[in-house]
């Protein structure tokens, strides 16, 4: 297996997004040592046809990686559909993966981390993935270490192993079970009080999400995402042009890294991070959703 992680970007049809993206890719170190795959979804209307053009223009002339692979549908797959077929197709070539959307802007050691992450745990099997952003929890300098255990994953900049990735069980088999296990939809309530929401909307057909599934399955195989304390990912995809992030975007701001560091600390035990765990819960309890829901409607 590679040392360094190839990077997957997925992206539609936003240029002012996708070129800050690549741009902060690009500013990372170890950009020239890294492959990069970008899967280019097609037009859902005609109306975004032209949109689509101009961004597969742009990807034309991006520079600055050990090589470039643009892959365009010629159909409108979707998100969900998009990721679990291009990382899949990736990570079955590569072992590992690094994925990024054409909405999030990266620090200038996001790659030292990621890589430096996947290579540290990639044969602990607790866990699950490795995340680039991270909330801003005020974990306090009395934090020894660079890095927290969370129970839940992130999907803004992500990384994991094939041996994680190609266990999911992406149709959710166990549904008919788990939907009247209230024991079961408790503990996965911990990871958040919208995933409970999410994966019933997922299995009702009303939402076409890949990241929920990922979460349930990570759920059901008890595994850890590792986070960093001080996020290298912002996601800037927060207006009247996203897809899919949308509302307000005030409990998402995270204490930026300045980029400065290229070695990191990670805890000794692979075990959840308690005191992130109950500040995350409360990041993402019912409370902070009610209040982001009114910060939405007062800003809109």
């Amino acid at each position: 297996m590679n040392s360094i992680a190839p990077i997957i970007l997925f992206t539609y049809k936003r240029l002012d997004t996708l070129k800050k993206t690549v741009n902060s890719l690009q500013m990372n170190i170890l950009a020239p040592e890294s492959n990069l795959i970008i899967y280019s979804d097609g037009p859902k209307t005609e109306n975004d046809y032209q949109a689509v053009v101009i961004v597969r223009s742009y990807l034309k002339t991006i520079q600055g990686f050990k090589s470039i692979i643009i892959i365009e549908s010629s159909i409108n797959k979707g998100l969900a559909s998009s990721i679990i077929g291009g990382v899949t197709q990736v990570i079955n070539q590569y072992g590992k993966v690094i994925v990024l959307e054409d909405d999030l802007f990266c620090t200038p050691n996001f790659l030292n981390f990621m890589n430096q992450a996947l290579t540290h745990y990639e044969n602990e099997s607790e866990v699950f993935s490795i995340s680039g952003y991270s909330f801003n929890l005020n974990l306090g300098k009395e934090y020894e270490f660079d890095t927290y255990f969370l129970n839940r994953g992130w999907s803004w900049g992500w990384a994991t192993w094939k041996n994680r990735w190609e266990n999911i069980d992406w149709e959710i088999r166990d549904y008919s079970s788990f939907k009247i296990d209230r024991k079961s939809q408790k503990e996965f309530s911990k990871g958040g009080s919208d995933l409970n929401s999410m994966l019933r909307k997922q299995m009702n057909g009303k939402l076409d999400s890949w990241a929920i599934r990922w979460f349930y399955n990570q759920y059901k195989t008890q595994g850890l995402t590792i986070y960093p304390k001080e996020s290298k990912v912002f996601n800037n995809g927060f207006d009247i042009q996203a897809t899919h992030t949308i509302g307000s975007s005030k409990r998402y701001i995270p204490i930026m890294d300045d980029g400065l560091k290229f070695n990191f600390k990670f805890p000794v035990y692979i075990s959840e991070t308690k005191v992130a765990q109950k500040l995350f819960q409360q990041k993402m309890g019912y409370l902070s959703r009610i209040k982001s829901k009114i910060e939405t409607i007062l800003r809109l």
